[in-house]
């Protein structure tokens, strides 16, 4: 196996169609980071940093300083566990960015695709689609525009009453769509019952994170009688256990942005162990990082929601190759040998 010579990160900057809201905040333009692992004789990697100050702070700034601090030279670029240590405290999206590109790297040795290495368990997923914070005309509209998707994911967690409205209208859209809610830990234990109340006619299948703290969410999982999966509140395995231990949560929501792509691997095997469900989501993404997590749930098989929509919501496709979509439908296919996402801007990287 070839070892790891260089590692080199530059900005990633995308325009998007529209500001992807959440409680937190809203995300206006892509400020990306795009890392490229070079090897010694062997295949390049290339991997994605999408930090989003919204919801946990990163800056496109912090994570390229971060990547710079990274040492990976002469590392056999097998050595899942050098590799780790060596990223240390390195920023979330700095880990997974670089991790994305070793195993990028790993299946272009290997000639394989990334979801075949990961698993093969299959090559085709259903991902959702998201309504984002906004009015409640904008959620209506956007739910009957969203024909092509079978599920819906609503953000929420801002204010009650337009939450119950545009969650209420989303319904009134879209009768037939499987729907979920996401609150991005923005509600108290009172906002988020009274919440849960209000939508009850809506049909709600799954609350995501609806409050913040272990204790709030145990309760308001045995007082609101729904279920609920954690996203923020889950950034190892480790914190899987906490969660079925406290009775917290019924599905645990992974992200390669938040824990890089072995701790997801980790997180993916515990939820397995403990009986939680599984879903997988991203921050605001291009196709590189989102294709990586979509070989992850393909490879694995398995998971119950798929939540790989905010290409969708970028103006431009900085990429070529990787997978195809056609509405809800991601097809890994055309993918021979890694994520299969090579061209930037036209040019080969």
């Amino acid at each position: 196996m070839p070892r790891i010579a260089q590692v080199r990160a530059r900005p990633l900057d995308v325009a998007m169609r529209k500001p992807f809201g959440i409680a937190g905040g809203a995300q206006e333009h892509a400020r990306n980071v795009l890392v490229t692992l070079e090897t010694d004789g062997g295949p390049t990697g290339l991997g994605e940093g999408a930090p989003f100050p919204a919801f946990n702070g990163e800056t496109q700034e912090a994570v390229l300083a971060s990547c710079a601090r990274v040492e990976l030279a002469g590392v056999d670029l097998e050595d899942t566990a050098e590799i780790r240590a060596r990223l240390g405290d390195a920023t979330p999206s700095t880990r997974c960015a670089i991790e994305t590109a070793v195993v990028d790297a790993r299946a272009r040795v290997r000639r394989i695709p990334l979801h075949v290495m990961f698993g093969g368990s299959m090559t085709e997923i259903v991902t959702d689609v998201t309504i984002t914070t906004g009015t409640i005309d904008d959620a209506r509209r956007e739910a009957a525009s969203f024909a092509a998707f079978s599920t819906l994911k609503v953000k929420v967690g801002t204010n009650v009453e337009e939450d119950v409205t545009r969650v209420l209208a989303v319904r009134a859209a879209r009768p037939d769509a499987r729907l979920l809610v996401d609150a991005n830990a923005g509600f108290t234990l009172d906002d988020a019952l009274a919440f849960a109340a209000g939508v009850r006619a809506a049909r709600v299948d799954l609350f995501e994170q609806p409050v913040r703290s272990w204790d709030d969410l145990a309760a308001f999982r045995a007082r609101a009688g729904v279920r609920v999966a954690i996203d923020e509140s889950v950034t190892c395995a480790a914190d899987v256990a906490i969660a079925k231990a406290r009775g917290a949560a019924d599905a645990v929501n992974v992200k390669i942005m938040k824990s890089g792509i072995f701790e997801v691997l980790a997180i993916l095997a515990r939820a397995e162990e403990e009986g939680l469900d599984r879903m997988i989501g991203g921050m605001v993404e291009t196709r590189l990082a989102m294709g990586t997590s979509a070989c992850i749930a393909a490879g694995r098989g398995g998971l119950t929601i798929i939540d790989l929509d905010t290409p969708l919501f970028l103006a431009a496709d900085p990429f070529a190759g990787g997978y195809a979509q056609d509405g809800e439908r991601i097809d890994l296919a055309p993918i021979e040998r890694g994520h299969g996402l090579r061209e930037l801007r036209g040019a080969l990287v």
